[in-house]
């Protein structure tokens, strides 16, 4: 008798584990999703933690896996064939309430325009720039249906161009541009898209750095060498990714966030100088804070 009251209340037991798992799994599907493309490191892990916390379903889709527990990870390489779109194609099939895409992909080099090698600045193209058009292109027939946001992860080198990383910088103001013209078109769809644009920033980014040895730079080695050694002070020494990734989930959760976000006060003013001072003295600015 005592046995088949046990067996009774685990059946009932498992029977309610079951429900409550099945309940979990139903409200998981319902939560908005956000896609972060490059979501492993950096910004874009801090921008998965956010967005855990502020309660969206978060996928990342990257060449390493994103660690956080919570996080859905597709691999794929945004440079490499149609891996990229096929991972968006298959996480649309998994969600009922795709909402969301945050892009933070990114790739820099150190090199003299003179001597730089096409196939890196190709490549550093493929991942900042074309990368960016290829998830928007893929994600926005989802985003259609309901409305969203779109994030692209830009940076001040958009604004002010970084020395001897050239390629960078053009790549994130192609970015900045490639935000405010897909605003204008997908506005009619309640699709709402903003780049965010941090300045130095400390993170791993400035380890990965492709920077030229000596002899590939030629008679621009010494201010290579100088100038790659201000940035790397500049980012170690400035903004968290935290920082940064708070103000991204910011404007995911805002209702009509800005076309661009210059993060923290010390690149709002700098945005503002830019716009009042004379191109020949910002410029000056410019070389100075890289030792040139």
């Amino acid at each position: 008798m005592e046995n088949s009251e046990k067996n009774q209340k685990s059946a009932g037991s498992s029977a309610v584990a079951g429900v409550a798992a099945t309940d979990r799994a139903r409200l998981e599907k319902l939560k908005k999703t956000v896609i972060v493309v490059g979501g492993s490191s950096g910004i874009g892990y801090e921008t998965a933690l956010r967005l855990i916390g502020r309660n969206f379903s978060v996928v990342n889709i990257s060449r390493t896996p994103c660690s956080l527990d919570r996080v859905k990870n597709y691999a794929a390489d945004v440079t490499v064939g149609d891996t990229l779109e096929k991972a968006i194609r298959e996480i649309a099939a998994a969600t009922e309430n795709m909402y969301g895409l945050v892009y933070c992909a990114g790739y820099s080099m150190a090199a003299p325009i003179e001597y730089a090698n096409e196939k890196d600045y190709r490549y550093l193209f493929d991942v900042n720039y074309f990368g960016a058009i290829r998830a928007i292109r893929c994600v926005a027939p989802y985003l259609k249906r309901r409305g969203g946001r779109i994030v692209l992860v830009s940076s001040m080198g958009g604004t002010f161009p970084v020395a001897f990383d050239s390629f960078y910088s053009s790549s994130k103001a192609a970015v900045d541009m490639l935000a405010k013209g897909a605003a204008i078109e997908l506005e009619p769809y309640r699709i709402r898209v903003c780049s965010v644009q941090p300045g130095g920033t400390s993170t791993g980014f400035t380890f990965k750095r492709k920077v030229y040895a000596d002899e590939e730079n030629r008679d621009y080695a010494a201010k290579v060498k100088r100038a790659t050694a201000a940035l790397a002070d500049m980012e170690q020494s400035g903004m968290s990714a935290g920082e940064v990734a708070r103000q991204v989930v910011d404007v995911i959760c805002e209702k009509n966030p800005p076309l661009s976000l210059q993060c923290g006060k010390r690149n709002k003013f700098f945005a503002m100088a830019k716009r009042l001072l004379p191109d020949r003295t910002t410029q000056y600015i410019n070389k100075k804070m890289y030792k040139l």
